[in-house]
């Protein structure tokens, strides 16, 4: 499927960003590089995109009012989380391009709803099933089988929302969850390696795919990504698949995050998309020849997008709460560094505060380097 050219927007326009965050910061940058004006709404005064940004409204995501305000100060919305209400992005949509749209955020803001469409459009996942109570868990445990894992269908992150079920042991604090909310039930996976790819699209439905990365999590939050990751050339094919086919079902503008399981050398299951840049993606700034905030921008502007091309190997690290501190610290011995802070205002455990991107042929050489730098052995 080609999809029609959407509308071009050159700068000096205005970009309306829901949500302030590191990922705001990053578009904001790459706009603000392009000529664009750029306006954010983030509850938090001075937050990391507001830094960089030609105004920011303070005020909630789900201040109808507020982003209404912002709309009509913009001439494109995009957004940088999945929790946006979809009603009032349509309500929106009267008064400003939103290019992404509202079906995005259907599909990706509910896991149960995720994973059937790419079931659907014939992409690999886990066997999954609804539970909205104790009859739809016991029949989802039944066909989905043990050990799996219970998530809150819309909301939780970096591990957030979700509760490992093992055994009939489980049973009775699994039902704390779902007797709250509406959960996915899915099959835990035996898998060798994390992954994902960032895809795109240009104005007249061409796809962009991002190098296949390789991830290493830690408590449920990414700690370190590899470009390229270190799969076989079979893996990273089917990588590229999976970003076009999803790609072009979704019609997608704008950049979205493909997480994977590398089950083997000759398979992959998707577990996650997220629509917007994604925090493994990062490397891009330095190590492609155009970066996933840069073709995320020009996405949903309606400009051309260049072939993406890995410049040289990357290892992205996250700083996570005082590992800025730390960071900080070691600046005068780290030469090599690409150090980004993001400038929030509070230091908190588990928050990702920054991160540094080393560049260089040997990929072991940038992981030790970027574990001596950060303190750790």
């Amino acid at each position: 499927m080609k999809a029609a050219s959407i509308k071009q927007i050159l700068p000096p326009a205005t970009i309306g960003i829901v949500g302030g965050g590191q990922l705001g910061q990053m578009m904001a940058l790459s706009a603000k590089a392009m000529g664009y004006k750029v306006g954010v709404l983030d509850p938090t005064p001075s937050a990391p995109a507001g830094q960089v940004s030609d105004f920011q409204i303070v005020a909630e995501y789900d201040d109808e009012e507020a982003v209404l305000d912002l709309a009509k100060k913009a001439d494109v919305l995009t957004y940088e989380f999945e929790n946006v209400d979809e009603n009032t992005l349509k309500e929106a949509s009267e008064f400003v391009e939103i290019p992404q749209g509202t079906e995005l955020l259907r599909i990706t803001g509910d896991r149960f709803n995720e994973k059937s469409f790419l079931k659907d459009v014939g992409i690999p996942v886990t066997d999954f099933a609804l539970v909205t109570d104790k009859a739809s868990f016991e029949a989802a445990v039944k066909a989905v089988g043990m050990p799996a894992i219970l998530k809150t269908s819309t909301g939780g992150y970096d591990g957030h929302g979700q509760f490992d079920v093992n055994s009939e042991a489980d049973f009775d604090a699994a039902a704390e969850l779902y007797t709250k909310t509406t959960c996915i039930l899915e099959a835990r996976k035996q898998f060798k390696a994390e992954a994902s790819i960032m895809i795109t699209r240009d104005r007249n439905g061409k796809t962009i795919v991002f190098p296949l990365v390789e991830n290493i999590h830690k408590n449920h939050i990414l700690h370190t990504t590899i470009a390229p990751g270190r799969f076989s050339a079979k893996v990273h094919q089917l990588a590229n698949h999976i970003g076009n086919v999803i790609a072009d079902k979704l019609n997608l503008y704008g950049v979205l995050g493909v997480e994977l399981f590398v089950i083997d050398d000759e398979h992959v299951v998707v577990n996650e998309l997220a629509p917007r840049p994604h925090n493994s993606g990062h490397y891009t700034i330095e190590a492609c020849n155009v970066s996933q905030f840069e073709a995320h921008i020009r996405s949903i502007c309606g400009l051309p997008i260049p072939d993406v091309t890995l410049n040289q190997p990357a290892v992205m690290r996250n700083l996570l709460g005082t590992d800025l501190t730390l960071a900080r610290e070691q600046l005068t011995k780290a030469p090599d560094w690409h150090f980004h802070d993001y400038g929030k205002a509070e230091i908190r455990p588990q928050r990702k505060m920054g991160h540094v991107t080393v560049l260089g042929d040997d990929i072991d050489q940038l992981l030790k380097s970027t574990a001596m730098l950060t303190g750790e052995n």
